[in-house]
């Protein structure tokens, strides 16, 4: 089976090199690569000409029009049976192509496939107080989920069948700022019916862009705008509870420091966390950087828009 790897990038000439090379070391013959250029802003479409003796193909868009518009031209353009979305920021293992076409080619009717990713973060304060934890608990957790929540896991690193896509759609447009649109479709995929697999066999490396409390509550805050967005899409409540129910010490700590918070007042909140976070023992530390972004998330949540993307 021929895999189609469609991959939306956006100021990525640093980011592609160490991608494409993992690309041409896989297993697997059959394969193409869509890279959607989200812009012509960097060296990326040159960087992409340099590997004139791989089987890659580039969309550019001239202008920036979001992730969302750079996964459908992507998905629309590929030729292959298995369609896999990866990310520019990921690191594909030589066996990653096959693993995913195994996956459906054994499969007895159409599945969604989701491997995790690794986070590689940089050595900052960040990463040893807070971001190295949180990754292993969301991996942690993501492996204990049933059947009906592993939509909540589609992200950068999945895989369908090209029957799929034309039965579920492409990416809902509505989605033009940061976040959800990859758990959009997970959703969809299961109102469709489409069972996901979760295979722990295509774990890859990502380095991550949020290597500090301001990068990563500015994601968190808006994640939470693009959550309210699914609940407007998909019916209240569709995502998880509406507003975070105080039941502890702890979520009443994060419930007060939501109320605070805006967009700009989260990012300098963040600010003061990271210059404290050097000077602070791991596990205050560790709880001072949870309640700037679990806060974040909350309060994206609440004022469910308004704020322009500048990530």
């Amino acid at each position: 089976m021929k895999a189609s790897v469609v991959v939306p990038t956006y100021r990525g000439a640093a980011r592609l090199p160490r991608l494409i090379e993992a690309l041409s070391r896989q297993d697997h013959d059959d394969w193409e690569a869509v890279i959607v250029i989200d812009g012509a802003v960097d060296d990326s479409a040159a960087i992409v000409q340099g590997y004139a003796g791989l089987p890659l193909r580039t969309v550019v868009f001239p202008d920036n029009r979001g992730r969302v518009a750079a996964l459908n031209a992507g998905f629309e353009r590929a030729s292959g049976q298995v369609l896999i979305r990866c990310d520019d920021d990921l690191e594909p293992d030589p066996s990653y192509l096959s693993r995913h076409v195994r996956q459906h080619a054994s499969a007895s009717g159409p599945i969604g496939v989701v491997g995790l990713v690794r986070n590689q973060l940089a050595a900052t304060a960040y990463a040893r107080v807070y971001g190295n934890h949180a990754d292993e608990l969301h991996r942690a957790a993501a492996y204990r989920a049933g059947a009906q929540d592993r939509w909540r896991f589609w992200a950068g690193n999945c895989s369908i069948s090209r029957s799929t896509w034309e039965q579920v759609g492409p990416y809902d447009v509505r989605y033009r700022a940061y976040g959800w649109e990859d758990i959009d479709y997970g959703y969809r995929l299961h109102q469709h019916g489409v069972p996901i697999v979760l295979d722990p066999s295509l774990e890859i490396s990502h380095h991550a862009a949020a290597t500090t409390t301001l990068s990563r509550a500015r994601r968190a805050f808006l994640s939470g705008q693009a959550r309210h967005l699914f609940d407007d899409i998909h019916g209240p409540g569709t995502s998880g509870p509406s507003d975070l129910r105080v039941t502890s010490a702890w979520t009443a700590v994060v419930s007060g420091l939501s109320r605070g918070l805006d967009y700009r007042r989260t990012e300098a909140l963040s600010r003061r966390i990271d210059a404290a976070i050097e000077h602070l023992p791991t596990p205050v530390a560790r709880k001072a950087v949870a309640a700037v972004v679990e806060a974040a998330a909350v309060a994206g949540y609440a004022r469910g828009s308004g704020v322009t993307d500048d990530l």
